[in-house]
């Protein structure tokens, strides 16, 4: 009753948002691409589309058939990039994807070890999955998920790979840079640069002010740590960071860390794969050197 090349239609409309464009897409004619949806509605009495002017409007059995599109489909792809390494001499490929800003950071310490390691494995970064890294896996998107916050999924297996802790980042002459620790009330009075995420994804808020009832007086963004780096030397406000990415990109510039509460604030960056991956040969060969490269 159902065969792939019904789900790709189905796939293409949705994308393209109209008939003449997913058969031209999908290299077939419009009639062609029309009679292969007639004959399946025919057969299963079951109607997929309704047409409103020169837009189409999929129909509640026809969401159906295009939510299960869009998670078999990736699958079938993937298996077909696996089938043709392993045709071309090649072990596989190994997707990376990202769901903080520093990770990316973090996975150039080992990407040079691991390209020379692993000559045969088709290698990939996919920054466009940061902050959504579970559904890309599952939906078999990427193959390795790089994410300080795991989450308990059956379906995926993480491994802590390095340990670090998220600090406050001052001007050098902030008073806070003499205490060396701050509070969540010290932040009532600071303009507050952060990552562009959602406040649900940000531990400083989380785990530090929300508890205590506090916020800052203003909180602002900032793309990358370079200028985030900037801003807080300028006076300009003061950062939450990983001690490591201060370390590594602050050096040089008049700004000192500050622990946050008396314990800090500990996180670990995690990698995440499908459950019964962690063995596959390559990806077993990644998860070995982030830790040689966490001690």
């Amino acid at each position: 009753m159902l065969d792939r090349q019904l789900l790709a239609i189905l796939r293409e409309v949705d994308r393209l948002g109209s008939v003449t464009a997913a058969a031209n897409r999908l290299n077939v004619s419009q009639s062609a691409l029309s009679h292969t949806i007639r004959k399946f509605e025919e057969r299963t009495g079951i109607e997929i589309w309704m047409k409103k002017g020169r837009s189409l409007r999929f129909t509640q059995a026809g969401d159906y058939l295009l939510s299960l599109a869009q998670r078999v489909l990736p699958q079938f792809e993937h298996a077909e990039r696996v089938l043709a390494d392993f045709a071309s001499g090649q072990r596989g490929a190994l997707r990376v994807g990202m769901e903080c800003h520093p990770c990316q950071k973090w996975l150039m310490r080992m990407t040079a070890a691991y390209l020379a390691r692993w000559p045969d494995v088709d290698f990939e970064v996919r920054t466009a999955f940061r902050f959504d890294g579970i559904a890309a896996l599952l939906d078999n998107e990427i193959d390795l998920l790089i994410t300080p916050d795991p989450v308990d999924v059956p379906e995926v297996h993480f491994t802590p790979v390095f340990d670090y802790d998220l600090v406050l980042v001052v001007p050098e002459a902030h008073p806070l840079a003499v205490r060396g620790v701050a509070l969540p009330h010290d932040l009532l009075a600071e303009e507050l640069i952060t990552v562009p995420v959602s406040l649900e994804r940000l531990d400083v808020f989380t785990r530090f002010l929300v508890p205590a009832h506090c916020r800052p007086r203003r909180h602002r963004t900032a793309e990358t740590t370079d200028l985030t780096l900037q801003l807080v030397a300028a006076g300009r406000g003061v950062a939450v960071l990983p001690d490591w990415l201060v370390r590594e990109e602050g050096s040089g510039l008049p700004i000192r860390t500050v622990r946050l509460g008396p314990d800090g604030i500990g996180k670990s960056i995690h990698l995440g794969v499908r459950r019964g991956e962690e063995g596959v040969e390559h990806i077993a060969g990644f998860l070995a050197l982030a830790r040689e490269t966490g001690q």
